[in-house]
């Protein structure tokens, strides 16, 4: 059986100063990447680094419109957390009023998170799997 080696970049990590943080996206006053960048610097400065990103999402509505305007706002939330450098956003679900609308646009915001580098991961009554 062979062992493949560890990738040479996690080898050569170095532990640092810094405390990961959560942070809950209905604090933040803006997406806008002139915030984000003073946040993250605010953030550097005080020894902490954004690892989590959590978003309240909800989906009581059975509407595609009002189902796309959160999938959106949930987008805009996984573009600001690759901006602040987390590893992972987490979508915490509400109330589902129609989860077969609603698990395939949750699906592409997870894609576009995986493209970004960033894990997805939901919370609540909803899984991507069907």
């Amino acid at each position: 059986m062979s062992t493949t080696s560890p990738n040479p970049a996690v080898e050569r990590c170095q532990p640092a100063d810094a405390t990961p943080v959560s942070l809950e996206a209905a604090t933040l006053e803006s997406t806008a990447p002139e915030y984000l960048r003073d946040l993250k610097a605010t953030l550097t400065a005080e020894g902490m680094v954004p690892a989590e990103l959590i978003v309240e999402a909800c989906f009581d509505a059975d509407c595609s419109l009002a189902t796309q305007e959160e999938v959106d706002r949930i987008r805009g939330y996984v573009r600001a957390g690759s901006f602040l450098g987390v590893g992972t956003v987490t979508v915490s679900v509400g109330d589902v009023a129609d989860p077969e609308k609603v698990r395939p646009a949750l699906a592409a915001c997870a894609e576009r998170a995986d493209r970004e580098g960033l894990a997805f991961e939901l919370e609540g009554p909803l899984s991507l799997a069907e």
